[in-house]
C-alpha cells in the first residue's frame, strides 16, 4: 500500500484532491488523485469519476479524465474490534433526548411514519496520521466501504459504510434496505423488536415502491442480520433490472436520501431535520462512489455507497456525525445508547 500513501503525501503537500478507498470484502485499495484543485461538481451523473454528495446539495465529482488512478494489494487479515471507553456526554445526552422526544411527538401525531435524527460529536485527536487511521479501519472493518476523501476547499472526510445505495453495472442493479441496530456481543443469532422490524420495513417498502417506475424487474430477499463493526443490522437484499430508458440520474433522484437516513415522508422528514437537528450534515448521509466506471472492463458500472459511520477531521479534531431512525416506539434513552455504540466504530481507529 505504500505506493498509494507516498501519493497520498505529495497530493496533501500540493494540496490536491483525492480519494482513496476500499470497496466491501475486496483486497485492492485504490486511489484517485485530481490533478488540479478545481471543485468539479455532477449535477447529471454523465460523467465518469468519482462523486462526494451532501445530504443536501449538489454533489462534488473527482473525473476520471482529470485524475490519475492507482491501485495496490492489501495483505492482512481482520482483526479483533477492539474497545473504546466511552465517555458520558451528559449536556449533548440531554439535548438529543430532546430531539428524540420531540420526533416521538410528530410521529404520534401522524405527520411521520418514521424520522431519522442524528447529532455531531467532537474528540480530540493528537498527532493524527492519516496513513495509520486508514490502515486501521480497512484492517477493523472488511466487510464495509472505508474511505479517506480530501479537497484542499472542502476538508478531510474518512467513514466506513455498511450500506450500498446503488450499484449497476449495464441494466442490472441492486441496492439493500438496511436499518435497525443493536449491538453485536459474540453471537449473529439475535432477536428483533418489532420497532427495529417496522423500521427496516418501512426502508424496504419505500425503495421497492419508488424504483417501480424505473424498473422491468425486482427480486427482494428476506430479512436477515448482518454485522457491521460492532454492530449488527437488519438488512433486505434488492436487485432486479432497470428499464431502458432509466437514467443515472433519475434512480439516485428517487433513493437519496433514503427513509434509513431521513424519514418518511422524505420531504417533510428532510424539513424537520433541517430545522431541529441544530447543526449542519454536510457529508453525512450523503453519498459516495464511482460512477459511469469500470477500470476491469470499462464497461458502465455505477457503485454508491451511503456515507455513514464517518468523520471530518480537522486540525487536532475529529467530528463523529451518528444518527438513530425513529418510529412510534423508540425511547429516547435507547436511540442516545443506538448513537453511542455508532460512535465507537470510528473511535476504535482514533
Amino acid at each position: 500500500m505504500k505506493s498509494i500513501f507516498e501519493r497520498v503525501k505529495i497530493q496533501q503537500k500540493l494540496h490536491l484532491p483525492f480519494v482513496i478507498y476500499r470497496k466491501p470484502n475486496s483486497k485492492t485499495l485504490i486511489g484517485i488523485f485530481q490533478k488540479d484543485d478545481h471543485l468539479y461538481f455532477s449535477e447529471d451523473f454523465t460523467e465518469k469519476g468519482f462523486v462526494f454528495a451532501p445530504f443536501s446539495g449538489v454533489p462534488i465529482c473527482f473525473p476520471f479524465d482529470k485524475s490519475e488512478v492507482k491501485f495496490n494489494n492489501i495483505y492482512f487479515e481482520s482483526s479483533t474490534e477492539t474497545t473504546h471507553q466511552v465517555e458520558t456526554l451528559l449536556e449533548e445526552k440531554e439535548k438529543f433526548e430532546s430531539l428524540v422526544a420531540k420526533g416521538i411527538e410528530v410521529i404520534k401525531a401522524g405527520i411521520f411514519n418514521k424520522i431519522v435524527v442524528s447529532r455531531k460529536e467532537t474528540v480530540e485527536v493528537e498527532g493524527f496520521d492519516l496513513e495509520t487511521t486508514f490502515e486501521k479501519m480497512i484492517h477493523n472493518y472488511t466487510t464495509a466501504f472505508c474511505y479517506c476523501w480530501f479537497h484542499p476547499k472542502i476538508g478531510l472526510w474518512m467513514g466506513a459504510t455498511p450500506e450500498q445505495l446503488f450499484k449497476a453495472k449495464e441494466y442490472k442493479f441492486q441496492t439493500m434496505a438496511l436499518a435497525g441496530t443493536q449491538a453485536f456481543k459474540g453471537d449473529e443469532e439475535v432477536l428483533w423488536k418489532s420497532k427495529e422490524r417496522k423500521e427496516q420495513e418501512f426502508v424496504t417498502e419505500f425503495i421497492i415502491d419508488k424504483l417501480k417506475k424505473e424498473t422491468k424487474e425486482v427480486q427482494i430477499s428476506e430479512p436477515y442480520t448482518t454485522r457491521a463493526g460492532n454492530l449488527l443490522h437488519l438488512r433486505t437484499d434488492i436487485e432486479g433490472v432497470l428499464n431502458q430508458d432509466s437514467n443515472l440520474k433519475n434512480v439516485i433522484d428517487i433513493l437519496h436520501p433514503t427513509p434509513a437516513v431521513c424519514g418518511l415522508p422524505k420531504d417533510l422528514a428532510k424539513a424537520f431535520i433541517e430545522q431541529n437537528e441544530g447543526y449542519d450534515r454536510e457529508f453525512y448521509t450523503g453519498f459516495l462512489g464511482e460512477i459511469n466506471l469500470d477500470y476491469a472492463t470499462n464497461d458502465t458500472a455505477t457503485d454508491l455507497y451511503v456515507n455513514l459511520r464517518c468523520m471530518k477531521i480537522e486540525d487536532n479534531r475529529a467530528n463523529l456525525f451518528i444518527g438513530c431512525g425513529i418510529t412510534k416506539d423508540s425511547h429516547p434513552e435507547h436511540e442516545w445508547e443506538e448513537t453511542v455504540n455508532k460512535a465507537k466504530t470510528m473511535k476504535q481507529i482514533l
